[in-house]
């Protein structure tokens, strides 16, 4: 099987388009976590108490909900919670990270799989270090495939389709991921929707990426996917309990020797998206607003950002 049919066939496309709405699922679950890490507090949360991975961001005429997602879920992360469901129905409009829709044309995803493929004469190990191609080596000798499918692959799209790859493996599928669900319901139910940056700007967080970063995000996917096994039961089970300090602290620990990785998908992005939440609340009303997990814990998280800026935040109590 050629790789052109690796990242074209169905779940992995998808996969693609997921990745590029935010953080992987899989850096957010690894890393190495301090004990003190649950204790940590988000703004509004109060220990003791079960918790959605949902907050509400309020002014006197206006509220914004804040819902982390996953991108990869399995099919018994649903029904969601009741209180979830209501904020999303109690909302006139709905915001994402990106138009997923337009992110599943495919002439976008062609163009996507022809960035991230070298030109013919050259090759992946021309561009990343010695240590980084022994570990690409070792993990495609451990889940039986041949090297000369990855050879044409930039150092991104190889993460991402190594990532796709172990978890979907695990019964992770984009189909049950968060965003995918209320994009769907949000177009079902006709509600305005709105979207925090466009596809083309996604797209350019990979590409633009340079020899060196590029490198850097390819050995540390592989890293992690070495402990994926034993944290992601972890790491889901801080989702369902709104334990966003704990979840920021696997994309902290993940990130910790990436501080420029970190700043350009992460804290770059939360401070743009800020001005959009206010612009959100300035209208008045009631809107939902889906980001990827990580962007909710860990350093200059949204929550925090509008904490700073005077905003009351509350993370709503589970309903069962």
């Amino acid at each position: 099987m050629g790789i052109k049919s690796i990242v074209t066939r169905k779940k992995l496309t998808l996969f693609l388009v997921c990745f590029l709405i935010g953080l992987t699922c899989l850096w957010a679950s690894v890393g190495t976590v301090s004990a003190q890490a649950s204790a940590q507090s988000q703004p509004g949360s109060q220990p003791g108490q079960k918790k959605d991975f949902l907050w509400s961001v309020k002014t006197a005429n206006a509220t914004v909900y804040l819902l982390g997602s996953f991108h990869l879920l399995q099919a018994d992360a649903y029904p969601l919670d009741a209180n979830i469901e209501t904020a999303y129905k109690n909302s006139a409009r709905v915001c994402f990270e990106m138009d997923i829709g337009a992110a599943k044309d495919p002439a976008y995803q062609s163009q996507l799989l022809a960035q991230g493929l070298y030109p013919e004469g050259q090759t992946l190990q021309q561009n990343i270090s010695a240590e980084t191609y022994r570990l690409l080596e070792n993990k495609a000798n451990s889940i039986g495939l041949p090297m000369a499918q990855l050879t044409r692959l930039k150092p991104w799209l190889c993460a991402v389709t190594l990532s796709g790859l172990e978890l979907i493996r695990r019964g992770f599928d984009p189909q049950y991921g968060i965003d995918q669900y209320f994009f769907a319901k949000a177009k079902k139910d006709d509600k305005p929707m709105f979207f925090f940056e466009s596809i083309d700007f996604q797209m350019r967080l990979f590409t633009e990426l340079t020899g060196k970063d590029g490198d850097a995000l390819l050995r540390q996917t592989l890293k992690d996917i070495e402990v994926i096994e034993t944290l992601l039961p972890d790491m889901v089970n801080a989702w369902k309990t709104g334990d966003a300090a704990r979840l920021g602290a696997f994309l902290t620990a993940s990130f910790k020797d990436l501080p420029g990785l970190y700043n350009r998908f992460v804290v770059e992005r939360n401070k743009t998206w800020v001005s959009t939440i206010e612009r959100l609340l300035a209208q008045g009303g009631t809107a939902f607003v889906v980001v990827g997990a990580g962007h909710l814990g860990g350093p200059d998280n949204l929550l925090q950002l509008l904490q700073k800026k005077g905003y009351r935040i509350e993370q709503i109590s589970a309903a069962r």
